[in-house]
């Protein structure tokens, strides 16, 4: 007879057992894929994949208020599970610099999963504006201190933050006219209530190809592939210009590690597939795909260079 206690063979069942109780499907529910003020091209491309792929839904929520900050409240306090996503813009690695003390940090109250696409900006006038270049709008503005109006997606966002840098390098004087999102500023820019604006190419290129909107230069170092026809900023006359818009995919801090891989490995597969990548190129949209650490790695460099231009603006952080 053995002298084997039986509490220990029932320690070692629910040992062998375990990895198999522990290996829990996901996604188990439907995702949420919380939105600031960011366009939904891209969120409704990836989450229509992913929903096909997983066999659950991927709902695109925008939460536009407080440049953000509604967003990352909703999916920091969110159950981490892996279930609410949000949608990370360089709109948070600005706030670190622009605000004095930040509501939330991506590296210290999310967790980085994946960097999904980037653009350019590309600056618009309204066809009214008797401008076609450049150096046609900066003398225009010059000649007219604080007479022209700029929108943007909000305070801190990307294209706030383009604007600023262009009054800064250029020196000339432009009112600030904030919205909630990215469509409510490019909608009153097309009717004309706001002069000049830094627009996302995904919403903007289509607008200007139609005559709504005049392209005058795209803000990367390089021409873009998808307006090669525009300028860029230092090609027009403003030397060192640069500035992008991104977007990735972070999830609330605590999110096991197994999630977040998981997250990491089907969110690079669907920016892979080819009807993905053909809707995507077909945005305007540069197509990433990194890893955690690489995604991470971007965040902490996108940081460092707001820091640069909020300080070269001269603006005081709140």
């Amino acid at each position: 007879m053995s002298t084997f206690p039986n509490w220990a063979f029932a320690a070692t069942a629910l040992l062998t057992f375990t990895p198999a109780v522990l290996a829990q499907p996901f996604p188990v529910k439907p995702v949420r894929f919380i939105l600031g003020p960011s366009s939904e091209v891209l969120p409704r491309i990836i989450a229509q994949r992913l929903s096909q792929t997983w066999g659950h839904q991927v709902l695109v929520d925008p939460r536009p208020g407080g440049g953000g900050t509604v967003a990352a409240d909703t999916v920091a306090k969110a159950p981490p599970d892996g279930h609410t996503w949000l949608l990370s813009t360089a709109t948070f690695t600005v706030s670190a610099s622009l605000l004095a003390n930040p509501p939330f940090d991506l590296t210290r109250d999310f967790q980085a999963v994946t960097l999904l696409a980037s653009a350019p900006f590309y600056l618009m006038a309204h066809p009214s504006l008797p401008v076609k270049s450049v150096k046609e709008l900066i003398a225009f503005a010059r000649a007219r201190p604080g007479q022209l109006n700029y929108g943007s997606s909000g305070m801190g966002t990307p294209p706030h933050m383009a604007a600023e840098m262009f009054k800064s390098m250029a020196t000339i004087k432009l009112v600030h006219v904030p919205y909630k999102t990215v469509a409510a500023a490019l909608t009153d820019h097309i009717a004309g209530q706001i002069q000049v604006s830094f627009q996302y190419g995904p919403s903007s290129l289509p607008v200007v190809r139609a005559g709504r909107l005049r392209g005058l230069a795209v803000t990367s170092l390089k021409r873009s592939r998808f307006a090669p026809e525009l300028q860029t900023m230092d090609e027009a006359g403003v030397p060192g210009f640069e500035i992008a818009g991104w977007n990735g995919i972070h999830v609330p801090l605590k999110t096991p590690a197994e999630i977040v891989n998981k997250l990491n490995t089907d969110l690079r597969a669907a920016l892979q597939a080819p009807e993905v990548v053909e809707r995507l190129t077909q945005a305007s949209l540069d197509i990433h795909g990194l890893t955690k650490a690489d995604f991470e790695a971007f965040v902490l460099k996108d940081r460092a260079r707001f820091a640069k231009v909020v300080k070269a603006a001269g603006i005081t952080p709140e």
